[in-house]
């Protein structure tokens, strides 16, 4: 039977981790969109890999569910890349927390249950995970183990808690790293791992799109006044993903990767701390 890394969210970063850790092995994109999963798969057939396509909508348990079993029809599921979400600029807060958030939690859920012995996987969360303030240890509890289904009815997700997109947004993906936590556990009982990557500014067309809309300003701000000085590639989270899916991450389970250059030091102790 092949082994299959299955890489959803079929974009610049999701392709660039499946670059560094799928040779010899079958790549399953799957994305919302057909073209895109089909763009993607003709870039790494090019390249050499051996590709399928599936649609995928992650805020869907039975969509999830469907492509679980398409995955497990064509051999072991040995890596998971979960790279699909939308940003603040694209969608509502209900529509945040309901792709970022709850879909995450049925991914991690869904594949957890079949993940093969030795497999390994990475959620990609976001440096925005990293600049909201403490929760409570009840809500870090919530976030991380409350049944997926059950996730969008916690009282402080609700719409009268919850009411612009970037909040939504932290909201998600600092809940996607205390997810991985928590399914770190559950996954270690199959002999497989889980973490999370937080990248910053990443430069891919959706970064571009953030960088020329009503945001734009802030995200250059942040480009400049970070230790680095500089946005970074889809290879450099790439390298990350090598070592956390590799051999090399062999000791790495339930942990959280930020790369950002810096701009979460500079948000909390630098240049970019809120006057």
């Amino acid at each position: 039977m092949s082994n299959i890394i299955v890489v959803i969210g079929a974009g610049s970063i999701g392709q660039a981790i499946a670059r560094r850790v799928s040779a010899g092995k079958h790549v399953l994109l799957a994305d919302l969109r057909q073209e895109n999963a089909e763009a993607a798969a003709v870039v790494l057939s090019n390249a050499g890999f051996e590709v399928s396509t599936r649609t995928v909508n992650v805020s869907s348990r039975a969509s999830v569910h469907t492509l679980v079993e398409a995955a497990t029809a064509l051999g072991n599921v040995k890596g998971i890349i979960h790279a699909a979400g939308v940003s603040p600029s694209q969608a509502s807060p209900e529509m945040i927390l309901a792709v970022d958030l709850y879909g995450t939690a049925l991914v991690l859920e869904e594949f957890g249950n079949i993940i093969a012995n030795g497999g390994a996987g990475v959620v990609v969360a976001s440096q925005s995970g990293h600049r909201l303030g403490a929760l409570t240890a009840e809500q870090n509890a919530a976030l991380a183990t409350t049944p997926a289904d059950a996730l969008l009815s916690l009282p402080f997700l609700q719409p009268d808690q919850v009411k612009d997109s970037l909040h939504a947004y932290q909201l998600s993906k600092r809940g996607n790293s205390l997810r991985v936590m928590a399914e770190s556990v559950r996954w270690g009982k199959r002999g497989a791992r889980i973490n999370t990557i937080s990248p910053g500014i990443i430069i891919t067309p959706l970064a571009k799109d953030e960088l020329t809309g009503p945001r734009g300003e802030g995200y250059r701000r942040m480009i400049e006044l970070s230790p680095v000085g500089r946005a970074g590639t889809p290879d450099e989270v790439g390298t990350v993903g090598a070592l956390l899916m590799g051999a090399d991450g062999a000791f790495i389970t339930g942990s959280d990767f930020l790369i950002d250059g810096g701009v979460t030091a500079s948000y909390w102790y630098g240049e970019l701390a809120p006057k």
